[in-house]
């Protein structure tokens, strides 16, 4: 798990030591073991890279590495959980190997695959390599977009980075908001991919890979989830999924240094702590938050279950007092605005001053087994939308009106009943901050410039709960709980991984037919890890949240935000809340 970062260019001898010192030093919280940098012969490439050394702590597994003849060089941020079994392969057909790291696998395995590669690695990853006898660069992000890769590209150079502040840093930005990028996030609460919130600055998407030559990037999709169902009864239903559990927590425990767990509560953590109990022998360290009031509080819980399966606990009793200072630090950790974040920032701050290095975290049971509420009220807002679908038309014409005359709540389902058959519009109005016609007014308030909308896409799933699956994975999970936790804990040198959001069991899991797999309640979940504690189940779920209302309206009311049109309330409190977050994010990084 690392920093990663570099600058390509048409021309050759350029001056890119400054940029590319700049991106690194920018990106030093991402990797504090050690650091390196990569300039090629013709000075037309260079990398960056900053280590938090997991697999092979050796200096053997430096990066950038390159292959021994100098074709091929990379830097990588990820970790590649089945790069031994990679490795034993390549060793068949006679590659010889510096290092044992994952790294040293990515490299050879490209040299022999090219861009196919990317099919054979099961992890997180993003990646860059530059081939100088053909002088092209190929970089991947992995499926599920757990690590991140931004870009930026001029007619002359490429630029690349683990994080948007760190291509800002390398000065090749205009810096300039994108007004598109302003509108999905005042809409979902994050910026959504590709988009950023700087105008010439795009991401990666998950599941895609990038071919830079001669100046031209060429973008290409190599993964998409997928629902390719099976008939199966319940048993094997069940049997299926402790197996693919039980092998993506083996995996993911795969590491040169201790494993630490995220433990809440609730059903997911819990899940993972059984099923990696079972898996190693190795002392088990836990973390947890706690809070004063009992509504929120789920830290009496988690002692408990850490307590039931034997781990070293370590537990974090947060006040609005405590959290104060915290949540400036973190505004300064953030890379691009979000309304959420702060609690896995706190909780991997506790576990970084612990010792931890690296931690699993239950993040994706949700959304692979049907733990939100929207799996419930997504089918009812569409069918409420279907019976008014007579007046959508109406609602479309007279729609800026029409949201006068609504409260806040309610003015996000104003966009549902003008798209009455869309999943995707009704999955939008029940995540969103605001409705689309006040996120066009902020975001032409902010930018100064005519609002250009992200794309809508419909699910392409078949089923009504596989599109909903699909759209929590592919919008909430990946725009905001991936990357959030990405960088809220880099921001402490800590590597988060997430087994529930892994390639392979995803596979395996989608085999499952919806009607056993996306039971409410993750009932499939509970009952692959019998495991559980009854007093796990029976609590009610609150999900890993902090008590922002409270505090927000209380201790934190005096926070800065930007001034927005009388006609848009800045209530419930979240909506505040994003308002605020993206006025410190554009004080410090916009122009």
């Amino acid at each position: 798990m690392c920093g990663i970062a570099g600058i390509l260019s048409t021309q050759a001898d350029t001056n890119l030591a400054a940029p590319v010192a700049a991106m690194q030093e920018a990106l030093s919280h991402r990797g504090p073991n050690d650091r390196g940098d990569f300039f090629c012969s013709t000075r037309q490439a260079a990398f960056a890279h900053t280590r938090l050394a997991i697999i092979d702590l050796s200096k053997a597994a430096r990066q950038p590495m390159g292959t021994p003849d100098g074709r091929y060089t990379i830097t990588f941020n990820g970790e590649i959980y089945n790069y031994r079994k990679l490795r034993s392969r390549l060793e068949a057909e006679g590659d010889k190997f510096q290092s044992n790291s994952d790294t040293e696998v990515i490299l050879k395995m490209y040299a022999r695959k090219g861009s196919q590669c990317v099919h054979f690695l099961r992890g997180m990853f993003a990646f860059v390599i530059w081939d100088s006898h053909k002088k092209i660069a190929f970089a991947a992000r992995d499926p599920l977009g757990i690590k991140p890769l931004y870009y930026l590209k001029s007619a002359d150079n490429f630029a690349f980075s683990s994080e948007l502040r760190s291509l800002i840093a390398c000065g090749l930005s205009t810096q300039k908001l994108s007004s598109r990028g302003l509108a999905g996030y005042l809409m979902r609460g994050t910026v959504q991919e590709p988009d950023t919130l700087i105008e010439d600055i795009r991401m990666l998407p998950a599941g895609s890979q990038l071919t830079w030559r001669k100046g031209k990037a060429k973008v290409q999709r190599y993964w998409r989830l997928k629902y390719k169902t099976q008939r199966v009864d319940q048993k094997t239903a069940i049997e299926m999924t402790r197996l693919a559990l039980e092998d993506s927590v083996r995996a993911h425990l795969v590491s040169d240094v201790p494993v630490g767990i995220f433990l809440s509560g609730g059903i997911d953590s819990t899940a993972l702590l059984a099923m990696a109990k079972k898996a190693t022998r190795k002392p088990i360290n836990t973390y947890s938050i706690a809070f004063g009031n009992p509504e929120w509080n789920e830290g009496d819980i988690a002692a408990k279950t850490a307590k039931h399966f034997g781990t070293n606990h370590t537990e974090f009793l947060l006040s609005p007092t405590e959290a104060q200072p915290l949540f400036y630090e973190f505004l300064n950790a953030v890379d691009q605005p979000t309304i959420d974040g702060f609690n896995t920032y706190c909780i991997a701050q506790l576990a970084s001053k612990a010792g931890e290095k690296v931690v699993l975290s239950g993040l994706g049971a949700d959304e692979l087994f049907a733990g939100y509420k929207s799996f419930e009220l997504i089918p009812e807002i569409l069918e409420k939308s279907q019976k008014l679908s007579f007046l959508s038309s109406v609602l479309r014409a007279t729609s800026k009106i029409t949201t006068l005359a609504l409260p806040a709540k309610q003015r996000r389902m104003l966009d549902a009943l003008c798209e009455p058959s869309s999943v995707f519009t009704a999955h939008r109005s029940l995540r969103g901050i605001f409705s689309t016609e006040e996120a066009a007014a902020l975001a032409k308030s902010i930018s100064n410039e005519p609002v250009s909308w992200p794309k809508s896409r419909e699910p392409y799933a078949q089923e009504l709960s596989d599109k909903i699956a699909e759209l929590e994975m592919t919008t909430y999970m990946r725009n905001q709980l991936l990357r959030d936790s990405d960088v809220a804990s880099m921001a402490f040198g800590l590597e988060l991984r997430v087994p529930f959001v892994d390639k392979v069991l995803i596979d395996r899991i989608n085999t499952i037919p919806a009607e056993l797999r996306l039971r409410q309640g993750k009932k499939l979940l509970i009952e692959a890890v019998p495991e559980i504690p009854n007093w796990v189940l029976e609590r009610p779920k609150q999900g890993f949240r902090f008590p922002f209302d409270e505090w927000f309206s209380d201790q934190w009311s005096d926070m800065t935000i930007h001034a927005s049109p009388k006609w848009i309330p800045q209530k419930p409190w979240y909506r505040r809340w994003a308002l605020a977050v993206l006025s410190d994010w554009k004080e410090r990084h916009a122009k």
